[in-house]
């Protein structure tokens, strides 16, 4: 950081050694425990009652089993913590057979989260049924008897604990990246699947602009200033954090109004299910208005956030300093506007004051008093506020973040106050190098995606083992387990295993669980597939090289770059490449020049095709199944999609030789194979672009609503964020999807005309012209992001024969 004088630096390391000597020694030691319980404690007396959360977990099992009789198959009721050892649980026992009343089985909980997770747990394990998010093939279902018959479990019953007391489920950017567009309906859905997973804790961000414009307004900030203040739709998280303004907006009365409606149910819905919903909270993101109505104030304009030109209009937002005496009030005003809309709903709010924009200094006196401000502003509208906060600064900024720096912010609130989010804990785990972040409670996370990014990818094993690791180890902190993927609807294996986490003591043999796994998907034992999930496991789900998984694939996130060099520096091509196929007929880059691009492949491609051979052999037994369906699709996809980045390397090689026959014949392939996938993605319901948009239009309540939907809608997927003439947008293709449609009227063009400039610089015998591509290609894309064409919403063809079609034509040697 900046130089300082010794005088400072002495000052600074005393500072250190007082918060040293003031930390806790250990969590045990100094009541963490005691705090947790007191914490959860309060929690428990604010639930809804028995009757309420029995019915609503009845509401559950109606929308799961429509049929009538399943409502008198089972009998839910709420106990104690005491009747589960003095933790929280689920209890399955079987129904006297003399009853009369039609009831089998029994399910008893500490909350109606705990029951429906009960339900689950018994239809997945004495039922062989799946649940998974319908656009990743929904519900298998078709195994449990019918009512009358249904499996007895053991004498004794079940009894399942919560080895730590939450599973958190939500990254602040899910509710632009996946729930933007939902209505009641969608949301409904999801929290049932919430609660069949055993989320206890969830974040609840919908509708908090219609809170913040009444708190400004209050502050006599007026609707105009904040036009400039909120971003779009598909953009409010970003806006939310402080890394920008204005983008995609400005948000219409309407839409802040349904969604503060729309949020009010979401609220008493998860009450009703005994969940603890956690809001927002203030951290310091101002309009720049208020700097004029409050000269005095400590506002300072923060730096730029991944613009192309630093422009004002978008960028550089404004940060009102914790320890001005403003910012108490703000955020004493927003919890006290919260309660007046919603009730007392929780004790836990979210406030990430520092993602991706570090503090002024890394003073931790200064860091320590900034944090003791936030918590106070809290504080001051819940006098019982816990500090829910994102551990993903200590990640992301780990130069910034060192101990005494991370001490000073952690330590900032009384013990017990604040809960982190290990966010990226199943590949870049911080509690191990922070010594249980210094004594503070913490929640073991699985991030997994960025972007809400199409790929087969997990770490199965880390996953299976790593929230146990952390929490048998010594003087622990660890408080729970949590989902905190920026996107959802993808890689439904991973996320089913993570949600089992919350109830495992014991790590998770996967090969086993995998087999079992296989069968509840799919309702039947196929020995291919569950052959093919062997290689899948040790393959896409075993990545173990640390790499953050965004989709790299070349045709969704295609390279913006110049590849011409310097003749003195290409080498042979047989240097160059090596076969991946072990003699197969498809060449990968393996040396190359430092500028290559690289797409992540963490595994062989080879492997995978097998495994895909084995799925199309057993497709004709479970051709019928939606979640098969959407498995051979991805698989598929996956498989395509790794062979076309060997398709754009063998390109970009001829071209750098000059040698324009292999570049037509190559960049053809890579055309042909986008067109290819294009067909094949377009045979599943779930893939398709027009259901992101149709969707984005259906929450607008007028037609410039929907224009500017739709507009957020395309953009967020594509270029994400501003350009110029000739400049890409930095975070172009981020939230790139496989998504029909998208294929083949924007990743398409854009190859295709890149390509072509690449041809026609050989064939004049002229410099590459890169500015002239990008002028074109972003004029291109301009016009497709502010287009209106209707995509379909219902898929086209049979994904098994275009599948079998796909591996005759690319994969078969």
């Amino acid at each position: 950081m900046s130089n300082r004088s010794p005088l400072l630096f002495f000052t600074t390391l005393s500072v250190i050694s007082i918060l040293l000597l003031q930390s806790p020694a250990s969590f045990a030691s100094y009541g963490g425990r005691d705090a947790i319980q007191a914490l959860a404690t309060r929690l428990d007396s604010q639930r809804f009652s028995s009757s309420v959360q029995e019915t609503a977990a009845y509401g559950v099992l109606r929308r799961l089993l429509p049929l009538p009789a399943y409502q008198s198959s089972f009998v839910f009721k709420i106990v104690s913590k005491d009747s589960c050892g003095g933790k929280s649980c689920f209890m399955i026992s079987n129904r006297l057979k003399s009853s009369r009343s039609g009831a089998e089985i029994i399910i008893k909980g500490t909350t109606a989260v705990d029951i429906v997770s009960g339900l689950h747990w018994y239809i997945k394990y004495s039922c062989g049924a799946h649940v998974s998010w319908d656009k990743t093939g929904g519900i298998q279902i078709a195994s449990i008897p019918k009512p009358g018959s249904l499996p007895r479990v053991k004498d004794d019953g079940v009894m399942i604990q919560r080895p730590v007391p939450w599973n958190y489920y939500q990254n602040v950017v899910t509710s632009s990246y996946s729930y933007v567009w939902w209505n009641w309906e969608r949301w409904e859905n999801e929290i049932d699947w919430m609660a069949l997973q055993g989320v206890n804790l969830p974040l609840a961000f919908t509708g908090q602009e219609a809170i913040w414009q009444k708190v400004f307004m209050n502050f006599n900030i007026t609707a105009h200033d904040l036009d400039g203040f909120f971003g779009g739709p598909a953009f409010l998280a970003w806006a939310r954090m402080g890394n920008l303004h204005g983008w995609g907006g400005p948000l219409s009365q309407s839409w802040m109004d349904e969604q503060l409606v729309l949020q009010k149910q979401i609220l008493t819905r998860m009450q009703e299910l005994g969940m603890t919903p956690v809001l927002p909270s203030f951290s310091g993101n101002v309009p720049a208005a208020l700097s004029k109505i409050f000269p005095s104030a400590k506002i300072t304009r923060l730096g730029d956030w991944n613009t192309v030109n630093k422009n004002p209009r978008w960028c550089c937002t404004y940060l009102l300093d914790p320890s001005d005496p403003l910012f108490i009030e703000i955020g004493r005003a927003f919890i006290h506007q919260q309660f007046k809309e919603y009730g007392d709903v929780t004790d836990i709010y979210s406030c990430d004051t520092f993602n991706e924009n570090s503090p002024p200094t890394d003073d931790p006196e200064y860091i320590n008093s900034l944090g003791a401000a936030v918590y106070q502003a809290m504080s001051a509208g819940d006098k019982y506020a816990v500090w829910l906060m994102q551990g993903w600064l200590f990640y992301s900024d780990s130069a910034f973040w060192k101990q005494p720096q991370m001490e000073a912010l952690l330590h900032s609130v009384p013990f017990g106050k604040m809960i982190v989010l290990d966010l990226f804990a199943e590949a870049k785990p911080i509690w191990e190098s922070s010594s249980q972040f210094y004594d503070t409670p913490y929640v073991w996370c699985m991030l997994h995606n960025f972007g809400g990014n199409i790929e087969m990818y997990g770490i199965l094993d880390s996953i299976a083992s790593g929230p146990v690791d952390a929490r048998v180890s010594k003087n622990s902190t660890m408080v729970g387990v949590g989902l905190c993927m920026e996107g959802i609807e993808q890689n439904p294996v991973v996320y089913e295993l993570m949600s089992e986490m919350a109830f495992r003591k014991e790590k998770v043999k996967i090969l086993e669980w995998l087999k079992t796994y296989a069968r509840r998907r799919y309702g039947k034992a196929v020995p291919e597939i569950e052959a093919a999930w062997n290689i899948l496991y040790h393959t896409v789900y075993n990545c173990t090289d640390g790499i953050a998984d965004h989709n790299t694939d070349f045709i969704v996130k295609f390279p913006d770059w110049d590849p011409s060099v310097n003749p003195r520096h290409i080498i042979s091509k047989q240097d160059e490449l090596h076969t991946l196929f072990g003699g197969g007929r498809y060449l990968f880059q393996q040396q190359r020049s430092s500028d290559f691009p690289e797409a992540h492949l963490w595994y062989s491609n080879h492997d995978t095709v097998k495994a895909l051979q084995l799925f199309l052999e057993g497709g004709d037994i479970v051709n019928g199944s939606l979640t098969y369906r959407y498995d051979l699709v991805d698989l598929t996809r996956q498989v395509l999609s790794k062979i076309s980045n060997e398709e754009y390397t063998n390109a970009i090689l001829a071209f750098r030789k000059k040698d324009i026959s292999a570049l037509k014949h190559h960049s053809r392939r890579f055309l042909g194979l986008i067109k290819d996938i294009d067909v094949l993605l377009a045979s599943d319901d779930n893939f398709l672009l027009g259901t992101w948009l149709e969707t984005s239009k259906a929450l607008a309540s007028n037609p410039i609503d929907s224009k500017l939907n739709e507009w957020n809608a395309r953009t967020q997927v594509t270029m994400w964020y501003d350009t110029t003439a000739a400049l890409q947008s930095k975070l172009h293709d981020y939230a790139n999807k496989f998504w029909s449609g998208l294929l083949e009227d924007y990743y398409l063009p854009r190859a295709s005309t890149f390509f072509g400039h690449l041809i026609n610089s050989l064939e004049k015998n002229e410099q590459f012209k890169m500015v002239d591509w990008r002028v074109e290609w972003i004029a291109l894309s301009n016009k497709w992001q502010a287009g209106s064409k209707l995509y379909p919403v219902k898929a086209q063809g049979d994904a098994l024969s275009i599948a079998r079609g796909l591996y005759e034509k690319y994969l078969r040697n």
